[in-house]
């Protein structure tokens, strides 16, 4: 599979029996996307190639949630490809990456995103940030 940038990875696995790491092909934009809720700009507005538009209800339950929590998020450390992961579901795969707090290093926040393929590469669906 090729994303976007023309970038093709062989470590994308649809295994439905099993979580598996998250690719490294998908790890620059879901760093981007934290990135930018760490800015508190949970509708990503300055965009990331291949994610599609954050909705206003899904924006404000990311802002509400991580409020709520109490933390100051942070950008991804490269420790969270150690527990992050990935299950092919059959048309999708469904992501889980662990978030990063200021006070906490690693949280109990997980972002939830869905990652499909299309004929121009990967898209990116954020679906919520909550604790599991």
């Amino acid at each position: 599979m090729t994303d976007l940038n023309g970038i093709s990875d062989v470590s994308v696995v649809k295994d439905e029996e099993h979580e598996l790491p998250v690719p490294s092909i998908w790890r620059p934009v879901f760093r981007s996307i934290v990135s930018a809720f760490a800015k508190q700009d949970y509708q990503v507005d300055l965009g990331v190639l291949g994610v599609l538009p954050i909705t206003s209800d899904t924006a404000n339950q990311i802002d509400e949630y991580i409020q709520d929590y109490g933390e100051t998020l942070i950008e991804l450390p490269e420790d969270t490809w150690e527990t992050s992961v990935c299950i092919w579901m059959g048309t999708r795969w469904d992501v889980l990456i662990d978030l990063w707090t200021e006070g906490e290093g690693r949280s109990d926040m997980i972002l939830s995103a869905k990652v499909s393929e299309s004929s121009s590469g990967f898209v990116f669906e954020v679906y919520m940030v909550y604790v599991p």
